[in-house]
């Protein structure tokens, strides 16, 4: 075995791999010690243990699905919200059972640290549809107002996508005529 010490990068793209390829039993630190080629010692060096291997494997596949490293066509609400559909699509097929189960990839007494990563994701995109709804140029004037603001709608939009995700529905355009009636 390789014993010279890889990235965590690498080791983060491998264990990406593993998870699509086999499932979440695959992550164990010598099954992805053993796919990268390196010791044991040389996954240590990085994550403490499986549960924090577990943990930046998670973070790093909502990264991969809703922070890709091209730019997001966002510029307005009705964009995003497709483009949000397609990654959820597409990490249905690159990730099966990602949404529903990767809570169970961590040991009982660290679940919390599943959920904390899973919100941390979760406000990304909430933050995301904010900006754009306050950035949109196609939102109709006076579309918001005091009870109804772009945070709200954000939530409401949100809830909406979830929903689809557990359902695995990809369909947008539900989504995109309450875009359409309510701003525009």
């Amino acid at each position: 075995m390789n014993t010279i010490v890889t990235s965590r990068d690498d080791i983060l793209r491998t264990s990406r791999e593993l998870l699509h390829q086999q499932g979440w039993t695959a992550l164990h630190i010598r099954d992805v010690a053993a796919a990268c080629g390196v010791s044991v010692g040389s996954i240590y060096n990085y994550f403490g243990s499986k549960a924090e291997l577990t943990g930046a494997v998670v973070e790093s596949v909502w990264r991969e699905i809703f922070c890709p490293e091209t730019d997001t066509p966002c510029g307005d609400i009705q964009a995003c919200v497709v483009w949000l559909y397609q990654r959820m699509e597409y990490a249905a097929t690159a990730y099966p059972g990602f949404f529903a189960l990767h809570s169970v990839g961590f040991p009982a007494a660290e679940k919390a640290e599943g959920t904390k990563l899973m919100h941390r994701a979760w406000q990304h995109i909430l933050d995301q549809l904010c900006d754009v709804l306050e950035h949109d140029p196609k939102i109709r004037p006076g579309a918001f107002q005091e009870g109804f603001t772009p945070s709200v709608f954000a939530d409401l939009l949100f809830s909406l996508l979830l929903s689809a995700l557990f359902r695995k529905d990809y369909d947008p355009k539900p989504v995109l005529e309450i875009i359409r009636r309510s701003l525009y």
